[in-house]
C-alpha cells in the first residue's frame, strides 16, 4: 500500500486486500499503518478481558451474540420495570408478547446470521444503549439516587458512543433526569455533573485516541477506510436524507412464491454520489407493529401529575434517542439493514409501551380490548414472521 500511488484507490489496492481469499475492507491506513476503524469499545468490555481471562481470542460472530444478549435482557428488564410501576393490572401474557417483540421483532433476527465484523460495532452500541435507557430509568424514578443512576447511564451512552460515534447526539437524553430534577426544585449541580461527567472523561479519550492514531482529535478513520468506495469525499449531506428516509421506512419488499418468500425492495434512482444499499427494509410498510408507537400516549393519559411527568419524560427521552439516529443515519451516503438495528429496537420499545397504554386505556371495555388485542396481535405475529423470513435469505 505504501508504494501505491493512490493506496485509497479502490481500484489499484484491490489485489492488495485479499488475505486468503478474504477481502480485508474497511480497515483503515495511516502513514504505513494499518487501524480498525470500527469502535475501540468492543475490544476494551469484551475481546480483551476475555483473551485475558481465557487464553483464546472471542470470535466475533460469538461477541455479537454476547452483545445481543446484553441488550435483549437490558430491555426486558426495562419493560418489567415498567410494567410494575405503571401496568400492574395487565396480565402477564401482555408482557411476554412485549418481551417477544423487543426480542424477535426489531431485525435481531435478520442481523444475526450475517453478523461481520460491522455487527459486533453495532450490537455493542445497542448493547450499551439498552443499559443506558435501564439506568436512565433509575434515574427518573429514583430521585435519591438520581446521580448514581445518572452516572451509570452516562458511562454506558459513553461507552456506546466508542463503538458507534454517529450516535453521539443521543446523549442529550441524559439531561432529561436533569430537567425532571429542576421541575422537583431540586438543586441540579449533581445530576448535571454526573450527566456529563463520565461522558466527557470518555469523550477526551476517544478524542486522544484518535489524536495518537490519524494526528485529528475528530477523526476515527473514515476518511483513511480502505473500502470498494473513496471515503476521502463528504460521506454526510441533507440530499441523501428523503432516499434513506424512503428506504429505512417505506421501501416495501417484495413477495414471491418460493421460500423464504421475501425479497429486497425495489431501490428508486439514487442521489448523487449515494453508495452501497444492503438489504434494508422500510419498517412502517413490512413491520407494522411499530405504529403502535403512535398509542405511546395514552400510556400516561389519566395518571396522577407526578406519575404523567415520570412516565412521559422518559417516554420523551426514548423517542429523542430515536429521532436523532433516524437524522443521523440519514444523512449518510449508504443505506443497510444493520444500520435500521441502531434506531429500530428503540422504535420497538415504543411500540411495547404503545401496547401497554392501548390495555390499560381499554381495561374498562372488554369487547373493544379484545378486538384491540386481537388486532396488535396480528401486527405481531406479522412482524414476527418478517423477520424470521429475512434471516433466511443468504
Amino acid at each position: 500500500l505504501a508504494h501505491l500511488a493512490d493506496p485509497y484507490d479502490p481500484i489499484a489496492n484491490a489485489d492488495y486486500l485479499l488475505v486468503d481469499g478474504h477481502p480485508m475492507w474497511d480497515m483503515s491506513y495511516y502513514r504505513g499503518r494499518l487501524y480498525l476503524y470500527f469502535g475501540v469499545t468492543p475490544a476494551l468490555v469484551l475481546f480483551w478481558p476475555y483473551a485475558a481471562l481465557t487464553g483464546h481470542y472471542l470470535w466475533h460472530k460469538d461477541a455479537v451474540v454476547v452483545f445481543c444478549a446484553i441488550g435483549f435482557l437490558a430491555s426486558v428488564g426495562l419493560l418489567c420495570s415498567m410494567w410494575r410501576r405503571y401496568f400492574p393490572e395487565i396480565g402477564l401474557a401482555v408482557v411476554a408478547a412485549g418481551t417477544l417483540a423487543l426480542g424477535l421483532a426489531g431485525f435481531t433476527p435478520i442481523i444475526l446470521p450475517r453478523a461481520e465484523i460491522y455487527e459486533v460495532a453495532i450490537s455493542c452500541g445497542y448493547a450499551l444503549t439498552m443499559l443506558a435507557l435501564l439506568a436512565l430509568w433509575g434515574a427518573c424514578h429514583r430521585p435519591h439516587q438520581r446521580g448514581r443512576w445518572l452516572a451509570a447511564a452516562s458511562l454506558a451512552y459513553g461507552l456506546a458512543i466508542g463503538a458507534r460515534p454517529n450516535i453521539l447526539f443521543g446523549a442529550v437524553i441524559l439531561l432529561v433526569p436533569v430537567a425532571l430534577a429542576w421541575r422537583e426544585g431540586r438543586r441540579i449541580w449533581v445530576p448535571l455533573i454526573a450527566a456529563t461527567g463520565p461522558i466527557t472523561c470518555i469523550g477526551l479519550g476517544l478524542m486522544l485516541y484518535n489524536t495518537l492514531r490519524f494526528d485529528n482529535p475528530l477523526e476515527f478513520g473514515l476518511r483513511y477506510q480502505l473500502a470498494s468506495n473513496d471515503n476521502r469525499v463528504d460521506c454526510w449531506s441533507p440530499h441523501f436524507l428523503g432516499f434513506n428516509l424512503w428506504v429505512y421506512f417505506l421501501g416495501p419488499a417484495r413477495w414471491g412464491a418460493q421460500f423464504p418468500f421475501v425479497h429486497d425492495i425495489q431501490v428508486p434512482p439514487m442521489p448523487a454520489g449515494h453508495g452501497v444499499n444492503e438489504h434494508p427494509f422500510g419498517v412502517l410498510t413490512n413491520i407494522p407493529l411499530v405504529w403502535l408507537a403512535l398509542a405511546t400516549p395514552l400510556a400516561w393519559r389519566g395518571r396522577p401529575a407526578e406519575a404523567r411527568r415520570l412516565l412521559c419524560g422518559f417516554v420523551t427521552a426514548v423517542a429523542l434517542l430515536f429521532a436523532t439516529r433516524v437524522l443521523t443515519l440519514g444523512f449518510f451516503r449508504s443505506a443497510h439493514a444493520r444500520y435500521e438495528w441502531e434506531f429500530f429496537p428503540v422504535l420497538v420499545l415504543l411500540a411495547v409501551v404503545g401496547i401497554l397504554g392501548l390495555e390499560r386505556a381499554l381495561a374498562g371495555r372488554p369487547a373493544w380490548r379484545q378486538a384491540a388485542r386481537w388486532s396488535w396481535g396480528l401486527l405481531l405475529a406479522f412482524s414476527l414472521a418478517f423477520n424470521l423470513l429475512v434471516s433466511a435469505i443468504s
